[in-house]
């Protein structure tokens, strides 16, 4: 609803005049709970017009298919590891095992995040709207920057758009633009959850990114690709730890199990 208005504002997308439409779009139930986050412009075509085809509802099935063996033969699965290996207050577990279990945490939030994507999109499809693919293999991303171009993409181009960009982006100093990225960094762990650990887990992203901007130029991001996609793989590993606990305090005391 918000970016509907935005984009009115700006004149980027017609005044919708049916409230029955606008409450369609509003309302579209595949995405409402975990996303891809919807603008009215991606779906204004098929709101004023919907055609369901026998190819469309079969992509629809598969990619609804997929998403649902994501969630239930992976993501609950590797859920229940992480869950045994994390809970408590890890002194019954070995540092392999607590490694072992922030490793299949990782696994289960991308198949549990991505499988749910994948079901809205198969269900949308089914009714003849056409929602843009939510990942994109983020855990192949060679630096952080890559990662949030394939990580929840309809959330970083949320944020591009609607804050960083209306902030000043990277048009301004290096200070101002650092501030910038900060503040969507800490935003988007607010979005996720109204608690200290989330925004942490936002800043600590904000401050890896920027650290690799200022080591790692954008120009140099396909050398030793390897080695920096192990890199960034560990740091999006480091940060999931605060996604995961409960408290600043918990993820704290996980690391401190950790060599």
């Amino acid at each position: 609803a918000m970016s509907y208005v935005i984009d009115v504002y700006r004149g980027q997308v017609g005044v919708q005049r049916s409230f029955a439409k606008f409450l369609l779009y509003v309302s579209l139930f595949p995405q409402l709970i975990a996303g891809p986050i919807v603008r009215y412009s991606d779906v204004e075509k098929e709101i004023e017009a919907r055609k369901s085809t026998p190819k469309g509802c079969f992509y629809g099935m598969t990619r609804f298919c997929i998403g649902l063996a994501k969630k239930v033969l992976i993501a609950d699965y590797a859920g229940a590891v992480a869950d045994q290996l994390l809970g408590g207050s890890f002194t019954a577990s070995t540092t392999l095992g607590l490694w072992f279990g922030v490793l299949m945490y990782m696994f289960q939030i991308y198949f549990d995040f991505s499988g749910y994507s994948d079901i809205a999109v198969g269900v949308a499809a089914l009714l003849g709207v056409r929602l843009s693919r939510n990942f994109d293999h983020p855990y192949q991303a060679v630096s952080l920057r890559d990662f949030w171009h394939r990580w929840h993409i309809s959330l970083t181009r949320w944020f591009t758009d609607y804050l960083y960009i209306p902030l000043g982006g990277s048009r301004c100093g290096a200070v101002r633009c650092a501030l910038n990225t900060l503040t969507v960094f800490l935003l988007s762990g607010l979005w996720h959850g109204a608690s200290l650990h989330f925004v942490v887990w936002g800043g600590v992203h904000g401050l890896l990114l920027l650290a690799e901007k200022r080591l790692f130029p954008a120009d140099s991001q396909g050398r030793a690709a390897p080695a920096r996609r192990l890199l960034t793989l560990a740091a999006v590993c480091f940060a999931w730890v605060f996604f995961r606990a409960t408290s600043v305090s918990d993820a704290l005391t996980l690391f401190s199990r950790l060599p």
